[in-house]
């Protein structure tokens, strides 16, 4: 289904598109985690109202959920009332320019964990807090 389609789709429509593997994250406010994903990585906002949102970067569709929307599901009891939810996953994309991101997340003032660097493990990355303490690695394969 394309974006547009998706844009207007209904819950169950929307999960019939689901590939294999997506991410959901639980934030306090949709409209920052949007600005976020948009501002820093230039994802793109398919939809974003009612507690959900749905954003894309090339083949990556990400969903966010605001708490209130998740008010039967057992995860928020799991989640700090306050401080970062996401301490022991990181979310890497590996076609993302670190230098950029980093430079577009300073700029926004948000909280980078670890500043550009080329790694031992061949890829040049930085480490990016989100509103809601979710670990954010974008990165580029170095030449060889």
């Amino acid at each position: 289904m394309d974006d547009h389609k998706l844009a207007r789709a209904s819950g169950p429509e929307i999960g019939r598109t689901l590939t294999p593997f997506g991410i959901n994250l639980l934030v306090r406010d949709g409209k920052r985690t949007a600005a976020f994903l948009t501002e820093v990585f230039g994802f793109t906002q398919i939809r974003l109202g009612d507690g959900y949102g749905l954003f894309r970067l090339g083949s990556i569709l990400i969903q966010i959920h605001e708490d209130a929307v998740y008010a039967e599901h057992p995860l928020p009891s799991l989640l700090p009332e306050a401080g970062a939810r996401g301490a022991g996953i990181e979310l890497r994309l590996f076609e993302s320019d670190p230098d950029n991101a980093e430079a577009r997340a300073r700029a926004r003032g948000d909280m980078i964990l670890r500043e550009t660097l080329d790694r031992p493990h061949g890829l040049r990355e930085c480490f990016i807090l989100d509103p809601d303490g979710y670990c954010w690695v974008p990165s580029k394969r170095l030449p060889e």
